[in-house]
């Protein structure tokens, strides 16, 4: 009669873990993706489109203040992109009023299960069981077709626009702007393909692309190798969880952006390994001054590494550990006066 007893409590702890492996497969699957941090005054508008990039969003996540200058077209891309980021983080049994009443009705459920009543009994409690396995499946699966079906098209055409042919960029990574500098080989041939993170809101205008113009700075060849450089430092900082060296490359609010990141994948058990990384293609999207502040934003196609493992065994739950997968994001750089580059903001490229 006691083993009978104790078998509720048992179900009920198996439920909650099921709960548990549908939420913590949801967060390896969204282990990446990031748009957040700060571009100065321009934080609130979406960067130059280039080849590399031809489709680009606002920041979804900034502490800059809003000064209230920008225009109608970038308010409505910001609230594209707050939605956007809101349905991402939508729990076990989806968002709204559904979610909240499933949600609702599961946990009084259980909690009247531990406390000697319920789902009605035995037959209910397996009912119940069977049902969350379902619907915990369902939406999983749902999850997985429609982020597949978000990854972009080649060259941004599915996107109801062609790119415009033979843009004046005003560098890229294989010549890096400058007239004398070598030419780096390996990139120009490569196709333009994106990485499909779903993050960043749609444009239905046409996009407006970099030209030399936007480069209000002058940058030269040593800035160009100090972005590539700090694409690897950064993410195998990241990789290693190594908050004193991200803390040296980044700004404060790219380091609690991280940090908040890193402790949520530790929360969870995992650990995010980044290796392997190698810049495959690059160009500028603008640079400007802000009093005694320099601003870049680059846009950059790159392949790496990319898994989740579980911290107590080390298995993949996440990624192919052998195969890079490829990313293309934008990346925004700050300098003060005489010092070196600091990474101030991180966003997807559709």
């Amino acid at each position: 009669m006691l083993a009978l007893n104790k078998f509720p409590k048992f179900l009920t702890l198996l439920v909650f873990s099921i709960g548990l492996i549908f939420v913590t497969a949801d967060f390896a699957e969204a282990k990446r993706g990031f748009s957040f941090g700060s571009r100065g005054s321009r934080s609130y508008s979406a960067p130059k489109a280039t080849k590399t990039a031809p489709k680009t969003a606002p920041v979804q996540r900034t502490m800059t203040p809003n000064n209230g200058t920008n225009t109608g077209a970038q308010q409505q891309n910001a609230a594209a992109a707050s939605k956007a980021a809101a349905g991402q983080r939508r729990g076990l049994f989806g968002g709204g009023f559904l979610g909240s009443m499933l949600g609702g009705l599961a946990l009084g459920g259980l909690l009247g299960m531990l406390f000697g009543s319920g789902f009605g009994g035995m037959a209910g409690l397996f009912g119940m069981i069977m049902q969350v396995l379902l619907i915990g499946g369902g939406i999983m699966l749902l999850m997985r077709f429609l982020r597949r079906r978000q990854q972009p098209q080649a060259a941004g055409a599915a996107h109801g626009y062609q790119q415009e042919p033979q843009q004046n960029q005003s560098f890229s990574f294989n010549d890096a702007g400058a007239q004398d500098a070598p030419r780096r080989s390996g990139s120009s041939g490569i196709p333009n393909t994106g990485f499909g993170g779903g993050q960043a809101p749609q444009f239905e205008e046409k996009p407006v692309f970099s030209t030399e113009a936007d480069d209000e700075i002058g940058l030269t060849a040593d800035d160009f190798d100090a972005f590539e450089t700090l694409l690897t430092t950064v993410w195998t900082a990241y990789g290693s969880e190594d908050y004193g060296k991200i803390r040296e490359i980044a700004t404060p609010e790219i380091m609690g952006y991280f940090a908040e990141e890193l402790g949520k994948a530790a929360s969870n058990g995992l650990v995010n390994e980044v290796r392997g990384i190698k810049l495959l293609q690059g160009d500028l999207s603008e640079a400007w001054r802000e009093g005694d502040k320099d601003y870049a934003s680059v846009a950059m196609r790159y392949e790496s590494i990319d898994v989740m493992r579980e911290r107590a065994n080390n298995k993949v739950v996440e990624g192919n550990p052998d195969v890079p997968e490829e990313r293309t994001e934008i990346w925004s750089f700050v300098r003060d006066a005489g010092e070196n580059w600091k990474l101030s903001a991180i966003q997807q490229a559709d």
